[in-house]
Formats: C-alpha cells, structure tokens, sequence
C-alpha cells in the first residue's frame, strides 16, 4: 500500500549564495578602503641627489631661485617681498618662450614654494622640473 507523504516546504534560508555576496563584498571593501597614515610633526631636511646623471641642455633656461631665509631671486634679480607676480609678468613679456626652472635651497620655507607656484600658475608660465642640490660623492673605500 503506498502512503500520500506531504512534499516538504524548504523554509530554510539558502546560506551558501548569502557567503558568496558577504565575500565579494568583504573584496569591495578591503580593495576600495583608504588606510589613514600618522602624521607626525618633526624637523626635516630634504634629501640631495648623490648620482644624478646630467643632460646637455640645448635651449636656455631662466633660473628663479630661493634660499633659505625665503629671499627670491628671478635671473640674479632680488624681488621685493610682494612684487613675484608683476615680475614674472614682466619676465614673460620680454621672454614668451623661454623656460623657467626653481633652484630652492634644501632648507627654503615651504610657505614661499607655495607662493611662488600659485604665481606660476595664475601666469600660466610652464616650469622645468627643479633643480635639486647635488652632494658631493664620497669615493668608495
């Protein structure tokens, strides 16, 4: 004799599809996760260059240095404190397609960097990398 047996409802909740979301997000989340760094407050010097190769440059260039008390100086020029945009206004005018690289003392205030490239960039003037301070190389014992 053969018995009617109910078909069971499976009420239970499909686990094994929720893992593979819970580990694809898991994935999102460690790839797009911004690790904040400590930031600590301390003296710096900036590093020197010890072998850079050099290049022969064939064009020539305009140098707007500063030192270290922060005084600049656009082609052996002082500029007055304030006077940085109308003289790189001026320089440009007199030469429209000269380039114009930063020599800046190791020690020179980031404050007046900051200064100088917000000038360079309202002015629209294209700049050479700058130039960094070579130490002399001590031979090998």
């Amino acid at each position: 004799m053969k018995f009617v047996r109910p078909a069971k409802k499976n009420s239970g909740v499909p686990i094994v599809p929720m893992i593979d979301i819970l580990f694809i997000l898991l994935i999102f989340f460690i790839v797009s996760t911004n690790f904040k760094r400590p930031r600590h407050h301390m003296q710096i010097t900036l590093p020197t260059a010890k072998d850079l190769p050099t290049q022969t440059m064939m064009k020539e260039l305009s140098v707007l240095a500063i030192n270290a008390q922060g005084q600049i100086a656009l082609e052996g020029a002082a500029v007055p404190e304030g006077l940085l945009d109308s003289y790189l206004g001026a320089w440009r005018k007199l030469n429209p397609s000269r380039t114009l690289e930063i020599e800046a003392d190791e020690k020179a205030p980031f404050g007046k960097m900051v200064e100088i490239w917000g000038a360079l960039n309202k002015l629209g003037i294209k700049v050479m990398p700058t130039r960094a301070k070579t130490s002399p190389v001590a031979p090998n014992p």
